[in-house]
C-alpha cells in the first residue's frame, strides 16, 4: 500500500509476467501511470511495441518458462505479477487431471515463479486465476487453475489471487470472436447457450491489481472479479451480433451436438475457437458468490457502457 506516514510506495518496481497480453496491456499502463518501474518479459520484443510510449516500462526478451531466466528477471524488483494463462490444451495422458499446455502454463510456471521469488527474497506476488477454479471442477482448465492457485498460496509469500469471470474490452477474445463469427454465418448454432457469465471490464481487472498491490489487507486473499450483470451465453452472443451490426438467429444445441461442434472447432485452422473443455467449464455458472471486496476499490463497469464503442467498429 502507499504508506500513510512516509507517502512512499513499497513496491516501486514490478515484474509483469504475461504483460504483453490483453489484460497485461491495460495493467502495465495503469502501473506505469503511478510512476512505477515496470518490467515486461516476452519472447518477441515486437509484441510489446505498444509500451514504447511508456518511459518507465522496460521490455526484456526471454523465456519465462526457463528457471534461469526467471531468476535474472526477479532480481531487483519489489513485486511480481503473473497473468499467464491459456484457454486450450490437448488431453493429458490417462489418469492426469489436465493436458500438457494447462500443466505448463497454469501449474509448472507458477511453481517456478514463486521459487524464483523466494530465492531472490521478493515477497510480494499477485496471481491471475479464473472464476470457478476448483480441484473438483468439471474442466481441465479450471482444475489446472486451482492447482496454480495452490502453488501461489502455499509458497509462503505475500500472495493475492484474483479470479475474474470472462473479461471484456477492446481486443478481447470473447465478444469480438462472436461478433466476427456472426459476420460470416447466417445462423449461430451455439453449445452451452444457457451457461451463465458475469463479464468484467478489463480496466476494472487492472485496477483491482493496482489497488491490491500496496495493501497488506489483501495478502493471502482470493478475490472474485465480475461485472454488475449476469448474462447467459445466448444473451452475450446476441449482444455481440447486434452491436456489431450482424445480428443472427441463435440456435441452442443439445449437449451431444454441442460436443460434436466443439470437437470440430478444436481442429479449426489457426487454433481452436471452442473446445470440449470449454464446454465442460460451462457446466457450472461463471458468476460471483458475492459482491466485489471493497478494498479493491472498483465500481464494476457495465458491459453496455463499453462494448458498443469497440464492437461498432466491426459494422
Amino acid at each position: 500500500m502507499i504508506d500513510l506516514h512516509t507517502n512512499m510506495m513499497r513496491y516501486a518496481s514490478v515484474l509483469v509476467i504475461g504483460g504483453t497480453g490483453f489484460i497485461g496491456g491495460h495493467l502495465v499502463a495503469q502501473l506505469a501511470a503511478t510512476g512505477r518501474r515496470v518490467m515486461v518479459p516476452t519472447r518477441h520484443a515486437s509484441r510489446a511495441r505498444k509500451f514504447s510510449v511508456l518511459p518507465t516500462v522496460e521490455v526484456v526478451e526471454g523465456d519465462v518458462h526457463d528457471g534461469a531466466v526467471l531468476a535474472r528477471l526477479v532480481k531487483g524488483v519489489d513485486a511480481v505479477i503473473n497473468l499467464v494463462g491459456v484457454l486450450h490444451s490437448s488431453r493429458g495422458a490417462a489418469g492426469t487431471r489436465y493436458g500438457p499446455a494447462f500443466a505448463a502454463a497454469h501449474v509448472a510456471l507458477p511453481k517456478k515463479i514463486v521459487a524464483a521469488c523466494r530465492d531472490a527474497n521478493v515477497q510480494r506476488y499477485l496471481h491471475m486465476s479464473a472464476l470457478g477454479a476448483s480441484a473438483n471442477a468439471p474442466s481441465m482448465y479450471l482444475r489446472s487453475k486451482a492447482d496454480g492457485e495452490a502453488a501461489a498460496l502455499g509458497a509462503g509469500l505475500h500472495t493475492t489471487v484474483f479470479r475474474p469471470s470472462v473479461v471484456f474490452g477492446p481486443d478481447d477474445q470473447f465478444l469480438n470472436m462472436f461478433a466476427s463469427l456472426q459476420k460470416f454465418f447466417p445462423v449461430m448454432p451455439l453449445g452451452g447457450a444457457d451457461a451463465r457469465f458475469q463479464p468484467v471490464y478489463v480496466g476494472d481487472v487492472a485496477q483491482a491489481f493496482v489497488h491490491a498491490l500496496e495493501d497488506p489487507a489483501t495478502f493471502g486473499k482470493v478475490y472474485e472479479l465480475g461485472g454488475p450483470t449476469v448474462y447467459t451465453l445466448r444473451e452475450l452472443v446476441a449482444l455481440a451480433g447486434a452491436l456489431s451490426g450482424h445480428a443472427r438467429p441463435i440456435i441452442g444445441l443439445p449437449a451431444p451436438l454441442a460436443r460434436l461442434q466443439a470437437l470440430a472447432l478444436e481442429w479449426m485452422p489457426g487454433g481452436p475457437l471452442m473446445s470440449r473443455d470449454n464446454l465442460d467449464s460451462m457446466k457450472q455458472d461463471n458468476v460471483l458468490s458475492g459482491p466485489i471486496a471493497p478494498e479493491l476499490g472498483i465500481t464494476p463497469t457495465a458491459l453496455e457502457s463499453v462494448a458498443p464503442q469497440y464492437l461498432a467498429k466491426r459494422r
